[in-house]
């Protein structure tokens, strides 16, 4: 029985965040969620009493797994070979369990900006996107190390961009300019 109430959230989750993207954080309802995922708002409610509880979820499971990922490269030696896998990570998860996220704050950035959890989100991307810069690089270095984080991140923000490529052509082009970046050449 967890399990399955686990996997209610999760779609609720997800559900909730697709529409946040679509229409807007305000102007999303959660009888609108409900509706999407074809359930009573009560059930909705049994798991989350108002939209900021699904955000905070949503926000605290992203929260997570940026700690994870940047406690697992913090371990890595400082070699070219870790530096890509890194990338390949952080590429996966902006493929997966990041992307939406993403979606939803750029387009609702003034909820972002007003929702604590925000601001918490906010200082973890700040940790990944230093996960490939090590103490005593020199500053051209660590500006690199940023930069190849970054451009996975914008590679996965089709808006910010204004280049007309799929979400695949995109991903590589920017995976190809952040290994350039991290492995300096």
């Amino acid at each position: 029985m967890g399990a399955r109430r686990g996997d209610t959230r999760q779609r609720i989750q997800q559900v909730a965040l697709e529409l946040f993207a679509e229409r807007g954080y305000e102007k999303t309802s959660l009888r609108e969620v409900a509706e999407r995922l074809e359930i009573t708002r009560p059930a909705l409610y049994y798991h989350f009493k108002a939209k900021e509880d699904i955000l905070n979820g949503i926000v605290g499971d992203l929260n997570s797994s940026i700690d994870e990922l940047a406690e697992w490269a913090d371990a890595q030696p400082p070699t070219d070979e870790a530096r890509r896998a890194i990338l390949d990570r952080i590429a996966s998860l902006l493929d997966d369990q990041w992307r939406p996220l993403i979606r939803f704050a750029q387009v609702n950035q003034a909820v972002m900006s007003e929702f604590p959890a925000g601001e918490e989100m906010r200082h973890r991307m700040m940790r990944i996107v230093s996960v490939l810069a090590r103490p005593g690089d020199p500053p051209v270095r660590q500006f690199e190390a940023r930069l190849a984080v970054i451009a996975l991140i914008l590679g996965n923000a089709p808006a910010l961009l204004g280049l007309d490529l799929s979400d695949e052509e995109r991903a590589q082009a920017a995976m190809t300019v952040a290994v350039r970046l991290a492995l300096g050449g």
